[in-house]
């Protein structure tokens, strides 16, 4: 059957969901010819769910009913492999036998399933939500091309039309690299926003939970789903979880964007920066005002980032390490992880209190700006084997590259989105970065919106 509604928004599909114009099982069994078709080319699923056309023909009764739960009811869905579900096995990307999860729904599916959403199955990450390439997923816009990460299989099933939304996690960037490489949209709400009891950790003070989807309207909906205490999480506080859908279409007229010119700009590729600073032309245009503003301790964050980052994730592996099972992990999984040992006391303190600071710069930059506009990464993507790349005259490692931009968002712990901004001589689409003040998702998803609208990006699709 036709796999076009898949490439069609959530909010597009909901009235006719829910009207009975279209069925959840067309809906699910579209998502599993498209994998049939496409993703032996794109690796971006592990795992299909066996359960999910049963549960597409118990939402279909439901609707018919009469019992509609919300708007992603019926609604495909794919999850991150290092969620925890019950229904199909969670092995967070590593090929380590005697290292097991347990089979149980996390906070955040557990949501998703009361809301009605159809999970379609389990997607590719880097091993332990380490890296920014996702090996062996490619980039649908180009199969030579990483798809980024280390949510990259929910980036390139959800750009591709595998699935109508995906979940992903974010310790430096997870979730909008992928996006941004992918041409799709990418949300990291506030730290402890979203819940993430069930979801195997990388770097406790570092990680977020978050969507992977078609546009931002979509984000706002998985938000206000996935939103809400998580009694498992301590980190997630329980406070009132708003209307995310009542931002989308208000106006920018007065609201001052900030613009980061130092650490985020200069040190881009030429493509990208000029297509975010037309973006941010495109922003004044729509009535915002434009400030131009600095944070001079910016240039201290990724020691601190690597400094928390590498231990705390050494700390949760350290039963792995002892057990002798390190051999087993990727090259790059295990040199990082082992890293980690050398991160002494004094260095996670200081990285700490940096945190602290980097936190109140943010804030004080708040009392004169209602959200930030940057890149998403200082580049499109790379080929699938490439090392470096070059970035402002000079060569730069691609992991230090693809993530210098997303960090910071981490650190401070604020939401922050990407959306599509344009396309690279080479047609790879290219991000902008929205990023707000904590638990201010709506300013995010207001001004992502506004400029999403006035564009035809989140229309393009790849050729696969």
């Amino acid at each position: 059957m036709s796999a076009e509604p898949l490439d069609r928004p959530i909010e597009d599909l909901v009235p006719e969901l829910r009207a009975g114009r279209l069925s959840p099982v067309a809906l699910v069994e579209a998502a599993f010819e498209r994998i049939r078709l496409c993703d032996g080319r794109l690796q971006s699923f592990v795992h299909v769910s066996q359960s999910a056309l049963d549960d597409a023909r118990a939402a279909a009764r439901e609707i018919g009913e009469g019992r509609w739960k919300g708007p992603l009811h019926g609604i495909p869905i794919a999850v991150k492999d290092n969620y925890l579900t019950c229904d199909m096995p969670t092995r967070a990307g590593t090929s380590v036998p005697d290292i097991t999860f347990p089979q149980e729904d996390s906070n955040a599916v557990a949501r998703l399933r009361a809301a009605g959403a159809i999970l379609i199955g389990k997607t590719r990450l880097h091993e332990f939500a380490w890296g920014t390439v996702t090996p062996p997923t490619r980039n649908p816009w180009n199969l030579d091309r990483v798809p980024g990460g280390s949510s990259g299989g929910s980036g390139a099933a959800v750009m591709a039309g595998l699935a109508s939304a995906a979940l992903g996690s974010d310790t430096g960037g997870s979730i909008r690299i992928p996006a941004s490489l992918c041409g799709t949209v990418g949300l990291k709400p506030t730290f402890g926003r979203i819940g993430r009891s069930g979801i195997v950790p990388h770097s406790w003070s570092l990680d977020h939970a978050g969507p992977l989807t078609r546009t931002v309207g979509d984000a706002a909906l998985l938000l206000g789903a996935l939103a809400g205490p998580d009694p498992g999480d301590p980190a997630c506080p329980d406070r009132p979880v708003p209307d995310y859908t009542a931002a989308l279409g208000q106006s920018l007229k007065g609201l001052r964007i900030g613009v980061c010119r130092n650490h985020f700009f200069g040190r881009n590729q030429t493509d990208v920066e000029s297509a975010v600073e037309t973006a941010i032309g495109d922003l004044a245009a729509a009535g915002a005002t434009i400030r131009d503003f600095e944070i001079p301790n910016l240039e201290y964050g990724l020691g601190a980032i690597f400094a928390i980052e590498l231990s705390s994730s050494t700390a949760y592996h350290d039963v792995s390490l002892r057990a002798g099972l390190a051999p087993g992990f990727a090259p790059d999984v295990r040199t990082l992880i082992e890293i980690g040992r050398l991160v002494t006391g004094p260095d996670y303190l200081k990285a700490e209190q940096f945190r602290r600071v980097l936190i109140d710069d943010f804030r004080t930059a708040f009392e004169e700006i209602d959200a930030i506009v940057t890149p998403a990464t200082p580049l499109t993507a790379w080929a699938h084997d490439a090392t470096t790349v070059e970035i402002a005259g000079g060569p730069e490692s691609v992991l230090a590259a693809s993530w210098r931009l997303t960090y910071p968002f981490n650190l401070t712990g604020m939401p922050a989105i990407s959306v599509p901004c344009g396309f690279d001589r080479e047609g790879m689409p290219i991000g902008l970065q929205i990023a707000a003040k904590a638990f201010d998702e709506a300013m995010v998803l207001r001004v992502a919106h506004a400029y999403e609208q006035s564009h035809d990006w989140r229309t393009r699709r790849p050729q696969l």
